[in-house]
């Protein structure tokens, strides 16, 4: 497996690259924006380790930027510790969030927990229809469906992590589940209490997917335990 870790510190790069590279992962280094956007491109990564305080440029606009070609898996590696710059790069596209300084154990569990792709099906199944809009989940398409069931029109653009939450509301039609079930499985057992990034992306679902997303009929909240998904 192959990681992109873009950093400016050097000391952090040195520790990184032993720590990793001792258990099997290939490491390609970054040491601003621009060079971790261009490796993104050339040494085509399975995974991003990026800081947010890059020269040149800045970590978020280096997310966007990934984001306009490519689903790699983003971990943001930040000192930065307010609650709105980590929904930010959320919402930018990353997939995860590690407070610096950080326990090398916690790192190395985030980054298999990221690695751990999706299937390209749900249960044999790699179409979908939510409501009057129809899901492909081995081309990543989602697109409004036309009255003779033909899919067509502009797509909708799902982020990364939008597709894993997608994928387990497709894999449980009908069923509740719980809070801590969802952000165990998307974002990793370390978020297992940060229900605000369930309903950020929750609501993100609601805005992309739902006909009226103030009044969901497909992603419904259970009060005080979960959200269940109706077709």
């Amino acid at each position: 497996m192959k990681i992109l870790l873009a950093d400016d510190d050097g000391q952090l790069q040195r520790a990184l690259r032993i720590t990793l590279g001792a258990r099997g992962y290939d490491v390609v280094s970054a040491r601003d924006g621009a060079e971790a956007i261009d490796l993104a491109a050339s040494a085509h990564p399975d995974l991003v380790l990026l800081d947010l305080g890059m020269p040149k440029v800045d970590g978020l606009d280096v997310i966007r930027a990934v984001r306009a070609w490519s689903g790699v898996p983003i971990v943001v590696l930040s000192g930065r510790t307010d609650s709105g710059e980590k929904v930010e790069a959320l919402d930018a596209g990353a997939d995860d969030y590690v407070t610096k300084p950080f326990a090398m154990d916690e790192l190395l569990a985030r980054i298999r927990a990221r690695s751990r792709r999706p299937a390209d099906e749900v249960d044999g199944v790699a179409v979908h229809r939510i409501g009057e809009l129809e899901v492909d989940l081995a081309a990543r398409v989602v697109r409004p469906v036309t009255q003779d069931g033909e899919g067509h029109g502009a797509s909708v653009r799902l982020t990364p992590t939008e597709w894993r939450l997608l994928e387990l509301f497709l894999k449980h039609p009908g069923r509740l589940l719980t809070r801590e079930m969802l952000l165990g499985e998307v974002w990793g057992p370390f978020h297992a209490n940060d229900a605000g990034y369930l309903r950020l992306y929750v609501a993100q679902l609601r805005r992309k997917l739902e006909p009226v997303p103030a009044e969901p009929r497909h992603f419904l909240n259970e009060p005080g335990m979960g959200y269940r998904f109706e077709p």
